[in-house]
């Protein structure tokens, strides 16, 4: 929704003059155990009342989850892919691809990555800020899960290296098309590799 923003803002701020409540924003990721979750979203498609529909599965599992995440299922510190400006940015620039390194804090399987986005008012005579993060209190606009693939088994203080693009939708631009991949290296030095594209509508 940050083009409409950004359209308000060109059309009648007044430059030097008026101001934008928020006006600095950030776009978080961090890794999730999320086990039961994704085995009750995901695998019901596996058996729907007594009829195979794996069909469905598969593009259920191309568009990314919008639900509360539990801040007991992350399993890494956050890692921040985008922080705008909202007085200099340009609408080009919500399109965007952003590396990323997600140290893990256990060992534990990692099922997802989450993203998240925090707002700051910067003009305001006290700091405030609303977040959206797993750790803070519930917003209607919750959290957004992207499935792996394949779950990893991680190991505390390794890292999942990836990078992640966004671009607004050729057809609707309201609409995200999002390539998530990651690299991963198990402590028996192999490589794990994904990429998957997610459709955010």
């Amino acid at each position: 929704m940050l083009n409409t923003v950004l359209y308000a803002r060109d059309k009648w701020l007044v430059p030097n003059t008026g101001i934008i409540m928020p006006d600095k924003a950030r776009l978080m990721l961090c890794a999730i155990e999320d086990g039961e979750y994704m085995h009750e979203k995901m695998d019901f498609w596996n058996n729907v009342y007594g009829f195979k529909m794996q069909s469905l599965k598969e593009e259920a599992f191309s568009e990314p989850l919008v639900d509360v995440v539990n801040s007991k299922a992350v399993i890494s510190d956050t890692y921040c892919v985008l922080n705008l400006d909202l007085y200099n940015v340009k609408v080009e620039e919500l399109n965007f691809e952003s590396t990323f390194q997600l140290k893990f804090k256990y060992d534990e399987y990692c099922h997802g990555v989450v993203a998240f986005f925090d707002v700051s008012f910067s003009k305001c005579h006290t700091s405030i800020g609303l977040s959206t993060s797993p750790f803070g209190d519930y917003t209607h606009w919750k959290q957004t899960v992207f499935y792996l693939e394949k779950p990893l088994m991680a190991t505390k203080g390794s890292i999942l290296k990836g990078k992640i693009s966004v671009h607004a939708n050729k057809k609707n631009a309201r609409n995200l098309d999002i390539v998530l991949s990651s690299v991963y290296q198990n402590d028996k030095n192999a490589k794990i590799q994904q990429q998957k594209t997610y459709y955010m509508r």
